[in-house]
């Protein structure tokens, strides 16, 4: 079975966001990039799969400009076997992404598509759902337990949700986007680092998989959230009730 996985370039997480002057969007030059955490998790996740026995390949796909093959470098340094670079403005929506995964889905057909549950830059957590809406395939989102059935065909999937955990039986194959607690990401070590230079990294345009890019979605301002005031301090309940009732306005 091959297992494909999405991986997207994002802020550092340990960077601080500043909003560009004009406030058309966040300032991504001379600034620190990395591969989204729930992204490495993914990856993590697909290799662990792969080590078992379970798979015989990973495949690491990233979308954007050709800055995002440094990426991909990181995705095969950490043992994915090949990756594919669909080359793509940065700024694209979801639903455009989840369509341009479907194309690659078709042509490579791999029995299991990880993605994270969401990147770290927009929270937007819809790419997952989209693309298996367009495949027609079952999903497990927000996994913190992947368990495969190579014999069945079958992924048991844990998921946290409000009430505690749900566990769903996906029929293979299945998209699955991966939560915090699903495993710990191994580090690039030093000859994997060397031995990713060497890596094939297929090349794919838009045309070449006739996809359009088209949004109803337009950004009209960025700007940081406001700054939080001080806090106070009440010398009785009656104060505080007061206030939660008249300034706050929550009862």
């Amino acid at each position: 079975m091959k297992i494909m996985v999405a991986i997207k370039r994002v802020v550092d997480y340990a960077v601080k966001i500043r909003v560009k002057p004009d406030k058309s969007g966040v300032e991504t030059k001379n600034v620190k990039m990395s591969m989204n955490p729930f992204c490495e998790i993914a990856l993590e996740e697909a290799l662990r799969v792969r080590e078992s026995g379970l798979a015989s390949e990973v495949v690491a796909v990233s979308i954007g400009p050709v800055q995002f093959t440094e990426t991909l470098r990181t995705g095969l340094a950490m043992g994915a076997d090949r990756a594919i670079h669909v080359e793509a403005p940065e700024n694209i929506y979801p639903l455009t992404i989840a369509k341009i995964l479907k194309a690659l889905v078709d042509v490579e057909k791999p029995g299991l598509l990880f993605l994270g549950k969401q990147a770290i830059d927009n929270d937007q957590n819809q790419t997952g759902q989209m693309v298996a809406g367009l495949l027609k395939w079952p999903q497990g989102t927000f996994a913190s337990k992947v368990v495969l059935d190579k014999e069945k065909q079958v992924a048991t999937v844990d998921r946290e949700v409000d009430g505690g955990i749900e566990t769903l039986c996906l029929d293979l194959p299945a998209v699955i986007t991966t939560d915090l607690r699903l495993n710990q990401p191994r580090y690039a070590t030093l000859p994997n680092i060397m031995k990713a230079k060497s890596k094939p990294i297929k090349k794919f345009t838009l045309q070449d998989l006739n996809v359009e890019i088209r949004s109803d979605l337009e950004v009209v301002e960025v700007t940081e959230p406001p700054k939080r005031k001080s806090g106070v301090i009440l010398s009785s309940v009656d104060e505080l009730i007061d206030k939660l009732k008249n300034e706050a306005r929550v009862i």
